[in-house]
């Protein structure tokens, strides 16, 4: 075996072994096929990486096929949020499909099951038939209805197509082996009643077709070659394969169910069902808030289509489910945004520094490296006056040897300005500081190359003009879940986990170079972290969010816990 395909995950392994027997490579398709019942999350994101990486890898076709076989929870918002995400991360489908497509074909081979002894419907309740199904260790015994005459079972099935029976009252099901080890195989729903409007088909249809039903279907009319799902459906896999059986033709493409475990995120919960909960209750503001696990949320706190791409890349595709810890996925957004991200001068938490032997009134514009990692990022001005904003914490008025920071009596350098010394503080009425006096050397500009602006200084700070400062809301995001795996207690409530400390609104002071910020454009707020400028952002008014820090403060959170 080559170092190659050492390196080649147990999914390309299969691919592989496929082209070794003789399957063209030609004939290789795959697809992305969501529910449009929720935005997509993180999860989803492994496996668009996943489907569209082997496309990349195999330049072969990949489609974007939207399950849309339950009216009652699918909107066209869904729809159009999840080709935006798929788009985002950077890959273009071959073509965009819908179950609902092949609706007509999928009735029409229903219809064929029945004439051929192979479905039948059921007029049981749900209650009837979940009781006469068995157990995992106890057979299931056979529905009054299994046996209906073929003429009966065509004229109740076409009289639930036309609507004219209420939901509820029949299913359509597939007769198979109701004393199967494999539950699954118990005579499983291929349709169901429901008088719901469709957001492609309108009130055409009154039966839907059932996920397992339509799923493998549609990927054998599509020709898809490696059907690629998580795996809670392996043990969908046995029916998968027995539909298949009634319809195939020799000499067409027979698509293969493969199953890969489902990554999951600490501090997070990345199922739609209970995202939706969090939005609908209003524990967050929408799918996009950028506290969720959501892609647009992802997007919204400033994470970039290459961090989460990358991160795909890292976490790999295994064949046991387990916990990514968050840690990575913010890793990967720092080590991007590093390269790309703009460094800004931005004051979060604000006390005023007065420079008493700076001339009141004068001001000037100082050089600004843009980012130290591109060598192509060029520089910008800054202005720099007598009074500044500092960070409260980059001051300490009874300060030990090792802090090297602004204190009184020792000397601190100015991020791209001048060397200053504290000198006294202004306290109110309450002893809170409100303002630092500082004295500064006129010699000791950044690079000015002058003998005192070579001085060894131990301490950098960063600072905004006070008179020229950009005031903005700036939103910082924490954790969502306070607990690692907040969905881990299947007794407990996952909402008695969250955060309440998640968001915390506050002003900040920026330098006036990020007047015109855009939204969804990058920055490092420097020695802060980073930053990007959200959609509610507007001419009167600039907002940011915070990515990330510069650094994994959690990790020391819980290390001492």
């Amino acid at each position: 075996m080559s170092k190659e395909e050492r390196s080649l995950n147990f999914i390309e392994l299969i691919i592989e072994e496929d082209l070794a027997k003789g399957m063209k490579r030609d004939d290789l398709r795959f697809r992305f096929p969501p529910e449009p019942n929720g935005y997509l999350h993180i999860g989803h994101a492994s496996s668009i990486c996943l489907n569209f990486g082997l496309g990349l890898r195999y330049n072969a076709p990949v489609n974007l096929r939207f399950d849309d076989t339950n009216p009652a929870k699918e909107e066209q918002e869904y729809v159009d949020a999840i080709k935006r995400d798929v788009e985002w991360l950077g890959f273009k489908w071959a073509e965009e499909r819908y179950a609902s497509d092949y609706f007509q074909e999928l009735y029409d081979w229903a219809e064929m099951f029945i004439e051929r002894g192979l479905a039948y419907v059921d007029s049981q309740t749900s209650e009837q038939m979940a009781q006469q199904k068995g157990t995992p260790t106890q057979p299931g015994t056979e529905s009054p209805y299994r046996n209906r005459p073929v003429a009966e079972n065509l004229e109740l099935f076409r009289k639930m197509k036309n609507g004219e029976l209420p939901e509820g009252s029949h299913v359509l099901r597939a007769k198979i082996d109701m004393t199967s080890s494999n539950m699954l195989m118990r005579d499983p729903i291929m349709y169901r009643i429901l008088h719901k409007h469709h957001h492609r088909t309108g009130d055409k249809w009154h039966i839907y077709p059932m996920y397992d039903w339509a799923h493998g279907e549609s990927d054998y009319i599509e020709s898809i070659s490696h059907s690629l799902c998580t795996l809670e459906f392996a043990m969908h896999r046995e029916l998968y394969d027995w539909f298949l059986n009634q319809i195939y033709t020799e000499g067409k493409m027979r698509p293969k169910q493969r199953e890969f475990a489902r990554r999951n995120l600490s501090h997070t919960v990345v199922s739609k069902r209970k995202l939706l909960q969090l939005v609908q209750e209003g524990h967050v503001k929408g799918w996009d808030d950028p506290r969720m696990s959501t892609i647009s949320g992802l997007r919204r706190r400033g994470y970039t289509p290459a961090s989460i791409r990358n991160f795909a890349d890292t976490i790999g595709i295994a064949k046991r489910t387990n916990l990514i810890d968050v840690s990575l996925l913010e890793f990967c957004v720092r080590e991007d945004l590093n390269k790309v991200a703009p460094r800004v001068m931005a004051v979060l938490d604000p006390v005023k520094l007065i420079i008493d032997n700076y001339p009141e009134g004068q001001e000037e514009w100082l050089d600004a490296e843009n980012n130290p990692e591109d060598e192509n990022a060029g520089f910008r001005k800054v202005p720099f006056s007598r009074e500044l904003y500092i960070e409260r914490d980059d001051f300490m008025e009874n300060a030990n040897s090792k802090y090297f920071r602004l204190t009184l009596g020792k000397e601190v350098r100015l991020k791209n300005a001048y060397i200053i010394k504290g000198e006294s503080v202004v306290k109110d009425e309450n002893g809170n500081i409100t303002e630092i006096h500082a004295t500064y050397d006129p010699d000791s500009k950044s690079g000015s190359g002058t003998e005192a602006s070579l001085r060894k200084i131990k301490g950098t700070i960063h600072w905004v003009s006070l008179n020229h400062a950009l005031e903005a809301e700036v939103r910082v995001y924490d954790r969502l879940f306070t607990l690692e795996n907040p969905d881990g207690d299947k007794d407990v409530d996952f909402k008695s986990y969250i955060n309440p400390d998640s968001l915390n609104v506050i002003t900040g002071y920026l330098e006036p170079s990020l007047e015109n910020a855009k939204a969804g454009e990058n920055y490092q707020f420097q020695r802060l972290g980073y930053f990007c400028v959200d959609p509610d952002t507007s001419p009167q008014k600039l907002v940011f969010n915070k990515t990330v820090g510069l650094r994994d403060t959690w990790a020391k959170i819980e290390s001492k816990e």
